[in-house]
């Protein structure tokens, strides 16, 4: 690499520090995406008892994750757009490829895939309305982010729970519960995103979204 791209690169952080691409959450992040065709393939694959506890251990990875990424920008002061849409994004796909795969394992019901989906298509055409508007993406709210925890604690648990064993009956109650608690949450923490789109639209201006209840995390983007 040549010094003077180096130094350009500085001075473009420097400059605008938002448009950072290579700091340390952002690498979190993409690890986290990137576990994602893994986890698929260890769930809908082997489908052995081997391979699903590996899956597991990766979620629980994926949820450290999520909440180390967001610490440490705050801690670094290494906030950035592309975080913000690294980290929803990451937590997102987690979500559909768990719910999905474990369907087609036949460990959750697919009315419990329909209701998330649900929630998902509602919050992207409200996510159109807005920028058709001129508006950007809405923060991520405290409500968001402690149903995508819910429901990341809730998939391991089931997991586990599939499995013969002395502690699979309560693995699977807790994970249920989980469940239950995160899919209410989730669509809570929609429904705050149409109030506040709504706010946003009839105010008729574009501008940058205070996000009420907003989370002190990476992400901005609308959150599960």
């Amino acid at each position: 690499m040549q010094p003077g791209r180096v130094t350009a690169g500085a001075d473009v952080a420097a400059a605008d520090p938002m448009g950072r691409v290579w700091t340390i959450p952002n690498a979190i992040s993409a690890a986290r995406l990137l576990g994602v065709p893994v986890f698929l393939w260890l769930v809908l694959g082997p489908r052995s008892q081997v391979a699903d506890w590996w899956a597991v251990g990766l979620l629980i990875a994926a949820s450290a994750s999520d909440w180390l990424d967001g610490k440490i920008a705050r801690a670094l002061n290494q906030q950035s757009r592309l975080g913000q849409l690294l980290d929803p994004a990451a937590d997102r796909l987690y979500i559909v490829a768990t719910v999905v795969a474990l369907a087609i394992r036949g460990i959750i019901p697919w009315w419990l895939v329909a209701v998330l989906g649900a929630r998902e298509v509602l919050l992207a055409g409200m996510l159109a309305v807005l920028r058709r508007h001129g508006w950007g993406a809405l923060q991520v709210s405290f409500v968001g982010k402690a149903a995508t925890l819910c429901l990341l604690y809730a998939f391991p648990l089931l997991f586990i729970g599939a499995h013969a064993s002395s502690y699979a009956e309560t693995a699977r109650v807790a994970g249920w519960a989980f469940a239950i608690w995160g899919s209410a949450l989730y669509w809570c923490a929609g429904l705050l995103y149409i109030v506040q789109a709504r706010r946003l639209l009839a105010a008729g201006a574009p501008g940058a979204p205070p996000g009420p209840g907003a989370a002190a995390g990476e992400g901005s983007a609308a959150q599960p």
